[in-house]
């Protein structure tokens, strides 16, 4: 029996001193909602594309918006390099429509992530000097 149907139930029957004298007796134990939990949590995931068509699962994540995908794009590159340049096009054009951000990492990463995050792409001025200085990986802009 939940929690509120309880409550009704010794509204609707009995006076109010049985409740409060039963209510000291007992507790009742709130049964948490593992399904709400998990949407309202940040998920980083990561995807690897092998072909065109593996970037649906990765666009599908990140219009629930809950998700960072991290996407190795080393198969397909090695593999068909028109097709990657579509498959990342069509991820920057979705990341631009939900408001996102995209942003390469090295030479074989993409991170894609949701409206509430960005990512951080280095100081801009002297950016070469800074980032050789600080050990930094380049962080490749995608821009249409």
């Amino acid at each position: 029996m939940g929690f509120l149907s309880k409550i009704k139930e010794k509204l609707g029957s009995s006076s109010g001193s049985d409740m409060f004298e039963e209510s000291e007796q007992s507790y009742v134990e709130l049964g948490s909602e593992t399904a709400m939990d998990t949407k309202s949590k940040l998920v980083v995931r990561p995807f690897v594309i092998e072909e065109f068509e593996g970037i649906k699962p990765i666009l599908d994540a990140l219009r629930e918006g809950h998700t960072i995908a991290l996407i190795n794009i080393k198969p397909l590159k090695d593999k068909d390099l028109i097709e990657l340049k579509r498959a990342i096009n069509k991820l920057k054009k979705t990341c631009d429509a939900l408001e996102g951000d995209i942003a390469g990492f090295g030479e074989n990463w993409i991170a894609a992530v949701p409206n509430f995050a960005y990512i951080y792409r280095g100081p801009k001025a002297g950016k070469e000097e800074g980032k050789k200085a600080a050990g930094m990986q380049e962080v490749t802009e995608y821009e249409e």
